[in-house]
């Protein structure tokens, strides 16, 4: 099953920013678009907006001033749905409510050819769900793009219950012909960068309302040593709190209130104050005029132990070693079966987060995971109140001589980005086992949708395929309520690599 032949027209219902940006993209591909959109005016109101934006396009030479009129010449806004009949595709981006998408799509199908394409834009709701009243509910698809849609590359193409395979597979050809990377996908709660992307939010909010930092470190710390483009707090001040509470809230609901996915009572209390982020002027941060963005915590300068002690592999962070070296301090190695850990003169250790506390031992600061130490410019430290104040400062002082800026956060067991890529990769490998996606798919979506640094399965090569369920077992250890308890699929996801390495 191939693309949408160029000439076959293609219709948006909706002419939100959503709706147009769809709009703008089929246009650039060659197609005819119609525009409509149910209150009186709109469509004409968005048609002259994309046509402003074509305008932009030729200014800054991404299109020529005859392509560009050629577009215009080929979107048309519709004053009914009846003009939508001989459209070969619909694409709907209307109010994200059940009942307002599923009255739509039952009257378009008195309007359309059966042999016509009808695709939803829901980013919340089931697939399955909106068009399952259908009277053809096989050509019915989701075509979840991310705003910008002329921009951002990925389009979850989401085949629901009843999607007939030639339809989902005609709506990803046709999504890959206009210029985006589609991926495959089961219809499930949130999708696939909806569903995998909660943890990156939820860790962040839990750790603050733990009280283990402040947003603008646990921000810092998210960036500038696990790799990602924006910290938790400012990316969803960016979406709108509203936004992705709703989001986070649909999810939760949809997977029958599942302790993994329950919502932030922090951000709660954010959008019911109104404070909804970049667009109210207060989110967690203040976008008001005069406002002082707050700096993370950064620790005072220290000195650099003299040597350490390294027992056992370090395993994620053994390119440590090396640059410990580099910085001229002496490194004396140790085998050790049990344990990986650095050993500093004082006789404090120094341990990678593997979701214990410092409380639980007599001597031990955490340092947090980072996307690669050689690059990262900052690293998190955790310890309790009772280490001892020379194994911090060592501690502090030998990622300085690295360096590193060092951010001291509380006893928070899996710290920040620890625990937050080993939840990742936890619902990445259990949404791949329940036939959600690919795990090609999965990274796919992962790095574009959201821009993760690495997709989950790239992150579980690089830290181990046991890493993250090691962690989370820790974790689960100390809070029980099901939250970081590792999935079934992690266990077999681990243990059937141990056996393929073990088997001659």
């Amino acid at each position: 099953m191939t693309a949408l032949d160029l000439s076959s027209p293609v219709a948006v219902v909706g002419t939100g920013t959503m709706g147009q940006g769809i709009a703008q993209v089929a246009l650039v591909a060659g197609h005819p678009v119609r525009l409509y959109d149910a209150v009186p005016g709109r469509a004409r109101e968005a048609a002259a907006t994309i046509g402003a934006r074509l305008d932009r396009l030729v200014e800054k030479e991404r299109l020529t001033g005859a392509d560009r009129d050629a577009a215009r010449a080929r979107l048309k806004p519709a004053e009914t749905l009846a003009d939508l009949a001989d459209c070969a595709l619909v694409v709907e981006a209307v109010l994200e409510r059940l009942d307002v998408k599923r009255e739509l799509f039952h009257a378009l199908e008195d309007v359309v050819g059966d042999d016509c394409l009808l695709a939803t834009n829901t980013s919340s709701l089931s697939v399955t769900a909106v068009g399952g009243a259908l009277r053809v509910p096989g050509r019915f698809v989701g075509l979840h793009f991310f705003n910008p849609a002329p921009l951002l590359p990925l389009v979850e193409v989401v085949s629901g219950f009843a999607t007939d395979v030639t339809s989902a597979t005609r709506a990803y050809e046709t999504a890959r012909a206009w210029g985006k990377t589609p991926v495959a996908c089961a219809d499930t709660p949130g999708f696939i960068v909806n569903r995998i992307a909660r943890p990156f939010y939820a860790e962040a909010f839990a750790v603050y309302e733990d009280q283990g930092a402040d947003p603008a470190t646990i921000d810092a710390v998210l960036r500038e040593s696990g790799g990602f483009r924006m910290g938790a707090f400012e990316l969803t001040d960016l979406i709108g709190q509203d936004v992705n509470e709703s989001v986070t809230h649909s999810v939760w609901e949809a997977f029958f209130q599942d302790v993994r996915f329950t919502p932030s009572l922090a951000q709660r209390r954010l959008v019911e104050s109104g404070r909804l982020g970049r667009k109210s002027g207060q989110g967690w941060y203040d976008y008001r005029e005069g406002a002082v963005r707050p700096e993370p915590h950064t620790a005072e300068p220290a000195d650099p132990p003299a040597y350490v002690v390294v027992e056992g592999d370090l395993g994620p962070a053994a390119e440590l070693v090396a640059l410990v070296r580099e910085a001229g301090i002496e490194v004396r190695e140790e085998a050790e079966d049990e344990g990986t850990r650095l050993v500093l003169p004082g006789g404090g250790q120094l341990v990678l987060a593997d979701g214990q506390t410092s409380v639980e031992f007599r001597d031990v600061v955490y340092f947090d995971l980072a996307l690669d130490y050689r690059t990262a410019t900052r690293v998190a430290l955790s310890h309790s109140q009772d280490t001892n104040r020379r194994t911090v400062a060592e501690a502090t002082g030998l990622f300085q001589a690295l360096g590193k800026k060092v951010s001291v956060i509380g006893d928070v067991p899996g710290m920040i980005v620890a625990r937050t890529v080993a939840r990742i990769i936890d619902l990445a490998v259990e949404a791949v086992a329940k036939g959600v996606a690919t795990e090609e798919d999965v990274d796919t979506a992962m790095r574009l949708g959201v821009n993760y640094p690495l997709g989950p399965f790239e992150w579980c090569r690089r830290v181990g395929r046991d890493w993250a369920g090691s962690l989370l077992d820790d974790l689960h250890s100390i809070d029980q309520s099901g939250r970081y308890a590792p999935s079934l699929a992690l266990y077999r996801y681990a243990c059937a690599t141990v056996k393929r390495e073990d088997t001659p």
